[in-house]
């Protein structure tokens, strides 16, 4: 299984805590598909939003290229259709209601069948003595792994 990472949001796992992770399709226009080949996309600020019983994409940045041979530039920033099975979306839409969590993208990557793919994840808000926690475990599982290697 190879995959091609394109975007990844490191910010999602600093600031939630990842509950469940989904793979969704993205309905993307003209020449997007080609910045997402350049690797032209950013997820820091997104977020996934549903509106009429779908999930759109909201506030992602995948740029223009300007070598695409088109007269037609979408926004950059225009809310995504995400492509999810009709289960998914009923499960996902009844735990953000009842538990109050957030979705959010986690990485874009091409497939083994060069897809466009989108990792969403069903999130909860960390507190900041949540963040300092995770650091502070990082670190000292860091440091174990370096005197283990050390010995």
């Amino acid at each position: 299984m190879s995959i091609t990472i394109i975007a990844n949001n490191k910010k999602a796992y600093h600031d939630y805590e990842i509950i469940e992770k989904f793979e969704a399709g993205i309905v993307l226009q003209g020449s997007e598909v080609k910045a997402l080949r350049a690797k032209r996309a950013n997820l820091k600020d997104g977020y996934c939003r549903f509106i009429k019983g779908e999930l759109f994409l909201m506030n992602v940045h995948i740029a223009h290229l300007n070598t695409a041979n088109t007269s037609y530039t979408p926004d950059s920033r225009i809310p995504r259709k995400l492509l999810l099975h009709k289960k998914q979306l009923n499960k996902l839409f009844l735990k953000m209601g009842k538990e109050s969590l957030t979705i959010v993208p986690l990485f874009i990557y091409f497939n083994e069948k060069n897809l466009a793919k989108i990792s969403i994840g069903l999130a909860k808000g960390k507190q900041t003595h949540d963040k300092r926690q995770d650091l502070k475990k990082r670190t000292l599982d860091r440091e174990a792994q370096q005197a283990m290697k050390a010995r």
